[in-house]
């Protein structure tokens, strides 16, 4: 390579150093997007107020799974942690028709459905008494064929965990 085609790459070097330290002026631990106090969490059963008992375990299964595994936090009872998740499950739609087959002369099915289920989130700092992040009327779908719904309370359930994890993070 000779001397004019290396003073082309000076530039590049320069903003691709320039992005990398500006990373290191951020206040916040671990990544997650919170306060470097915050390490420790208890998440809450949510309050379902749907007629689908089941999710209450699920849902509260998969945000404990988000917050540890994905945020790096630590579980803890709820009198010691740094942080507290609740929330509450709104709606849950488990049947909810997206596409149809069939023909002029036959009859018209359902072949793909959706599954919806809204929830109210909150994630607190206990030790300042402030909310860290919070979101109302958190929709999630999963789509489903047939009659397999628990392939789309999986996917729906998936997404609710990505959105809190993404929520979480974008604080800083």
């Amino acid at each position: 390579m000779n001397w004019p085609s290396r003073l082309r790459l000076i530039p590049g070097i320069a903003l691709s150093l320039s992005a990398a330290l500006s990373g290191c002026l951020y206040g916040f631990g671990g990544g997650t997007g919170f306060p470097p106090h915050i390490k420790t969490v208890a998440v809450l059963p949510f309050e379902n107020l749907t007629p689908e008992p089941t999710l209450t375990s699920e849902i509260n299964r998969a945000v404990r799974d988000a917050v540890q595994g994905r945020l790096g936090l630590r579980q803890a009872g709820e009198t010691q942690a740094d942080a507290i998740v609740t929330g509450t499950i709104q709606r849950y739609e488990p049947d909810i028709p997206v596409a149809f087959a069939g023909g002029e002369n036959q009859n018209v099915e359902v072949s793909r459905r959706k599954l919806q289920i809204v929830v109210n989130v909150q994630i607190l700092d206990q030790r300042n008494n402030k909310v860290l992040w919070e979101r109302n009327g958190l929709s999630v779908e999963g789509d489903y064929s047939g009659s397999n719904e628990r392939e789309g309370r999986e996917k729906a359930i998936d997404r609710l965990k990505t959105e809190i994890v993404d929520g979480a993070q974008s604080q800083w």
